[in-house]
């Protein structure tokens, strides 16, 4: 299969899902799109755990040792939080989304652009910074197929018409950073040539978990979590499994 499929698919879902919420937003009172929020809020929590769990993988604590797999988690969220915030990225997403709002919406008022906003932020990173995300654009890089991104798709449109029931025309405009995380990852499969080691992997998935209970918390409203800020991370934590690989 030609590597980048999966992200063409997964965009479509996004694009779908987002216009059905569209149609269906107009016609759900809000109360009922709040439930719907702290529902998805409540389920990336789930999901958020299960894959914070990866810190306790048996190839990680091998090849780090018992007591290494939670400070190297611990680490890789201070040093690419700093990174992050040093980066302003965080600000830079929202300044991105408000830009779309701008181009694409049109100016309708502080609060539609808030609404905008917030549906792009919260849908960029629920679509971007899953473990499903790396493993599954990594993998279709590496042509080992898209099996992984196809499923991620199905989660995506659903989660898209939740989302764009709630949120508008932002969640739509998060295609665009599906296209531009995942094909970029796709890229670096390519050039890798082979995947990451299990302990590696493990520890990117552990720290992806966490970031996605900061996704959680803002989902059901109850801390604004600078996520974006926290992304360097992802990058942050292989790296420092390597360092104690290479210092033991």
């Amino acid at each position: 299969m030609v590597p980048g499929v999966g992200t063409l698919v997964n965009v479509l879902a996004v694009l779908a899902g987002g216009l059905v919420g569209l149609l269906l937003g107009n016609r759900l009172p809000v109360r009922t799109r709040e439930v719907v929020t702290d529902g998805l809020g409540l389920v990336t929590l789930l999901i958020a755990g299960t894959s914070a769990m990866a810190v306790l993988d048996v190839d990680l604590s091998d090849a780090v040792g018992g007591s290494a797999p939670m400070l190297i988690v611990l680490g890789a969220l201070l040093l690419g939080g700093i990174a992050g915030s040093l980066l302003r990225l965080e600000q830079r997403v929202e300044s991105l989304g408000g830009w779309l709002q701008r181009a694409l919406a049109g100016d309708r008022g502080s609060v539609e652009r808030q609404r905008f906003v917030e549906g792009f932020v919260v849908s960029s990173l629920i679509f971007c910074t899953g473990p499903l995300t790396i493993l599954g654009s990594l993998e279709d890089g590496l042509g080992n197929g898209a099996d992984q991104l196809f499923l991620k798709s199905a989660l995506d449109g659903f989660a898209a018409i939740a989302f764009a029931a709630s949120f508008g025309w932002g969640v739509l405009a998060a295609s665009i950073t599906v296209v531009v995380v995942q094909g970029s990852l796709t890229l670096v499969g390519v050039a890798l040539g082979g995947v990451l080691p299990d302990a590696h992997l493990a520890a990117v998935t552990a720290t992806g978990g966490l970031l996605l209970v900061g996704v959680a918390l803002r989902l059901l409203r109850v801390r604004d979590v600078p996520v974006a800020d926290l992304l360097p991370a992802l990058v942050v934590a292989p790296l420092l499994v390597q360092l104690v690989v290479a210092v033991r």
